[in-house]
């Protein structure tokens, strides 16, 4: 009964800000690497971001690089995803998901999944 709940997506003008949140139950967070993904309509899910189990390490695609910034409070369950200058090629829905393992990972076959949040920037 592992479930991961985003929240915080909403409708935003192009060059806006959203604060996306992913709350975890049912596993050990602080063991598990957390990513976000998004699934655009028609198109395949793509990668956004991951965080390393401490949260000292982060990874980007270059579509979001300097954009977005994604961290993680242990204490909460809690993993963020900090969108800023957001654009329309940014609409999609966002997934977080958990991947455990004591090696850094950089696939995208992660073990859980939440549920998504809607994402859109009107241009």
């Amino acid at each position: 009964q592992v479930h991961l709940v985003e929240s915080g997506g909403g409708l935003v003008q192009a060059g806006g800000s959203l604060r996306l949140s992913c709350v975890a139950s049912g596993l050990t967070f602080s063991t598990y690497q957390m990513g976000w993904f998004r699934q655009a309509p028609g198109k395949e899910r793509e990668f956004v971001a991951t965080i390393s189990r401490s949260g000292s390490s982060t990874s980007y695609p270059d579509s979001v690089k300097g954009r977005f910034t994604i961290s993680r409070d242990n204490a909460k369950n809690t993993v963020f995803l900090q969108m800023n200058s957001l654009k329309p090629e940014d609409t999609a829905v966002y997934y977080c998901a958990a991947k455990y393992g004591i090696i850094w990972y950089r696939g995208e076959n992660y073990d859980y999944w939440g549920q998504g949040t809607q994402v859109t920037v009107s241009s």
